[in-house]
């Protein structure tokens, strides 16, 4: 599961830009090798509508209590003293240490950092109530560029007793937040040809081709692409050698939209969305 709702996002907005309308892939190479005159479509500029983002799936599920964190809907599970200090966290392809500190009674700060470098931040603050978490998050793992938010989840589920405020269950909600240079993501189509740009990665792979690495991308994904049914395009991405998820994208009949899904088949949770053309 998401480790963080910057997480999530780093997923489905800086690797992909995929359907809202999941269609079944027949894993025929012959037939996605054929890309349909409508993929064109696929082709543009396409700006994020942060209002449209839906997240579905197991919520997240954290502990703190007795000086200790732990995540255990993360993929893998963690454990780590909270103590604000940095520790090794180990099967990690984005970082390998990070920190944990409570600020006060609902309020606790991450700190992340792979070889030695901080490359993501975070604050959760639980509401007054107890029912809402605002997350402030800041993402620096791909190089030179840095993306900045603010969400929100609700509860899900309660907190053990003694424990601090983040802990329990919480589903993903909203994302009020997202750095203005990180929400347009740019999509070629030529022939047999597909070209991604966005968020500091980038990529070009031949459709029913093999696997390509993502430029600016730290954790070492790959990609390959395919036609979906009559005009979608599907991305698959994996990294050392299994799958971690796929994107479907499909364009509007208007040409001015395109719906999303990104599935992330490590945890089952997907996070749609609608990109508006901007040119």
């Amino acid at each position: 599961m998401k480790a963080t709702l910057s997480t999530a996002l780093a997923a489905a907005l800086v690797l992909s830009l995929p359907a809202c309308q999941q269609q079944k892939h027949d894993g025929s190479d012959a037939a996605a090798a054929e890309a349909p005159a409508s993929l064109g479509a696929v082709s543009g500029t396409w700006k994020i509508d942060l209002a449209s983002l839906k997240f579905e799936g197991k919520p997240d599920e954290y502990l703190l209590k007795d000086g200790s964190f732990s995540c255990s809907s993360c993929t893998p599970p963690y454990t780590l003293a909270a103590d604000g200090q940095m520790h090794p966290v180990a099967d990690r392809d984005y970082w390998d240490s990070a920190s944990v500190k409570a600020v006060d009674d609902k309020t606790v700060e991450f700190h992340r950092a792979k070889a030695g470098k901080e490359v993501s931040s975070m604050t959760q603050s639980v509401s007054a109530d107890g029912q809402t978490m605002t997350v402030k998050f800041k993402d620096m793992t791909t190089p030179g560029q840095v993306i900045e938010g603010t969400g929100t989840l609700k509860r899900a589920g309660s907190a053990p007793a003694g424990a601090h405020a983040v802990s329990g269950q919480w589903q993903q909600d909203k994302v009020a937040e997202y750095s203005e240079d990180a929400q347009s993501l740019t999509y070629k189509v030529d022939g047999k040809t597909v070209t991604f740009s966005g968020q500091g990665q980038s990529y070009t792979a031949e459709l029913g081709g093999p696997e390509v690495a993502i430029q600016g991308d730290t954790g070492g994904t790959m990609v390959k692409v395919s036609a979906e049914g009559s005009g979608s395009l599907k991305e698959t991405f994996s990294r050392k050698g299994k799958e971690t998820g796929y994107a479907i994208l499909t364009p509007g009949a208007d040409g001015k939209s395109i719906s999303v899904t990104y599935t992330d088949t490590q945890d089952g949770t997907s996070t749609s969305w609608t990109g508006n053309k901007a040119s």
